[in-house]
């Protein structure tokens, strides 16, 4: 389980426009919101990443950088950017199942074609939207085991504006004794 103001995984992927997403490398002021998609097949997915490439210039202008990320390769990932008609969200590719689990997402396995008619991977991981600070710790996450019923991004910049003005400590993160 990861665990609030301790260091994520590493995660390093290559992303569509040729380059790598390297966690450890990124620049962005206040952090990384990291958003592991389940895949081309997925149409609630293919809504929700439409929702946060809106969303990535309010992001920008807080100092967070964005990414979609899936266990996908480099077609299938292209064909979700391009049917989201995705101008300015990264979207990195071949996501590990390994590596999927180390951050606490759920994996599932294929139940055939989905209701677009586009075939499941035999494994893929489940939804998780993370948000890292530039020192690589855990600020907030989301994981689950549905499809159904994501964190809302307009919820997640308002909660940031609130975050950034009351220096607001990231929570959850005691392990002692209860």
């Amino acid at each position: 389980m990861l665990l609030p103001r301790q260091k994520t995984p590493q995660l390093s992927l290559p992303t569509l426009d040729g380059e790598t997403f390297d966690l450890a490398k990124e620049t962005s002021e206040r952090g990384t919101v990291i958003c592991f998609y389940r895949g081309l097949h997925c149409p609630i997915c293919a809504t929700y990443l439409s929702e946060l490439e809106k969303r990535v210039p309010d992001f920008a202008e807080r100092g967070v950088g964005t990414i979609a990320i899936s266990s996908d390769g480099i077609e299938r990932t292209r064909a979700m950017s391009d049917k989201i008609e995705n101008e300015s969200l990264r979207f990195a590719y071949d996501l590990s199942l390994a590596k999927a689990r180390e951050w606490g997402l759920y994996i599932s396995t294929s139940r055939g074609k989905t209701s677009i008619g586009i075939e499941e991977p035999a494994l893929f991981s489940e939804p998780g939207l993370f948000m890292v600070t530039p020192e690589q710790t855990l600020y907030y996450g989301s994981v689950q085991t549905m499809p159904f019923v994501r964190p809302h991004f307009s919820e997640l910049v308002s909660a940031l504006d609130f975050a950034i003005a009351k220096n607001y400590p990231a929570r959850g993160e005691y392990t002692g004794a209860v």
